[in-house]
């Protein structure tokens, strides 16, 4: 990449993968027999439900953290890391804070459901309950900051943690590299926008794709409205892809705006009947968010026949609860 993407240059990519090396699984990707034949197509699914906290977002985190270790000192972070989580990346942060010894706090909205509350505070993190958007609990990341002097790791709008994620799309890229196309849940931008100049750099044609909520989109919003905007959040079975982007936002909205070719928006139907096909099917039990790739494409009919497409599954943290919701949505 003989430019940066926002900060995201393929040199800091390949940084961000040393960084990460033996904190983070290099995750499996595989070929799902039954999608390839149903859709005509080469269907592999990149499963970062195998990372230790069972999503993709410990890769941004370790890298943030080691980062600052690395730049600053140890004792730079002796007052501890926060944030603000609808779940993974708060336990993402808690896990590599533990495993590099730094002190953790996570504030979550009353959005975030029990059971990841219950994940972050097993990892030996302080989780704090604020607000019921994800804005609001980063009001109190804030005074975490400005008053306790902590460090704040952002979900997603850092350049630091957009290349920890962007990691997935070099590994994607020597383990399929003549793919013709990825599906990318798509919430403040992370995730996509690290993949996206991951593969950009490397194979331009590749087509990213992103897929949000029905409800609360507000990355999709964003992108539309030409700067970043307020959305209300909703309750969805894609809890993970909830939250706002920042009226500030500084790195992912623009990254996203520069390496996402398309996009479609699922309905909690859709959703639902992807979390139990992939329990069927795959059997394998996911989370919401992990599943968006194929909701599009089953909701949209869109024609991936001929084609080698990656779906990232993204996350496993789903309560039993939640499943039992999608399983009646979808006997309706």
């Amino acid at each position: 990449m003989s430019r940066s993407l926002h900060g995201v240059t393929l040199a800091e990519l390949y940084r961000a993968r040393k960084r990460i090396a033996g904190q983070v699984v290099r995750s499996p990707l595989v070929r799902s027999a039954a999608l390839s034949q149903r859709f005509d197509a080469e269907v592999l699914l990149k499963l970062e439900t195998c990372q230790p906290t069972g999503a993709f977002k410990l890769r941004g985190a370790t890298n943030m953290i080691a980062a600052l270790i690395e730049r600053h000192g140890r004792e730079a972070l002796a007052r501890g890391v926060t944030t603000a989580s609808t779940g993974n990346h708060g336990r993402a942060v808690a896990f590599a804070a533990a495993r590099l010894g730094v002190p953790a706090t996570i504030c979550l909205s009353t959005l975030v459901p029990s059971n990841k509350v219950a994940a972050i505070e097993s990892l030996g993190a302080t989780a704090i309950r604020a607000g019921v958007s994800q804005d609001q609990a980063f009001e109190e990341v804030a005074r975490l900051v400005a008053e306790e002097g902590m460090n704040l790791i952002p979900p997603f709008d850092d350049p630091l943690i957009a290349a920890g994620q962007g990691t997935i799309g070099l590994e994607l890229m020597e383990d399929a590299p003549h793919l013709d196309r990825v599906f990318v849940g798509l919430s403040g931008g992370g995730l996509l926008g690290g993949i996206g100049a991951a593969m950009k750099a490397i194979r331009p044609e590749v087509q990213v794709t992103g897929v949000s909520l029905s409800r609360g989109a507000a990355m999709w919003k964003s992108l539309e409205a030409g700067h970043p905007v307020a959305v209300e959040e909703a309750e969805s079975l894609g809890d993970s892809l909830g939250g706002g982007i920042g009226l500030n936002n500084r790195c992912s909205f623009a990254l996203v705006d520069e390496v996402m070719d398309d996009h479609y928006q699922v309905s909690e139907a859709a959703i639902a009947h992807a979390m139990v096909d992939m329990l069927e099917n795959e059997k394998m039990l996911v989370e919401g968010a992990a599943v968006v790739g194929l909701a599009a494409i089953v909701e949209h009919n869109i024609d991936i026949r001929g084609q080698t497409v990656v779906l990232i599954v993204s996350g496993n943290g789903v309560s039993l609860e939640t499943l039992d919701h999608a399983r009646r949505l979808v006997a309706r």
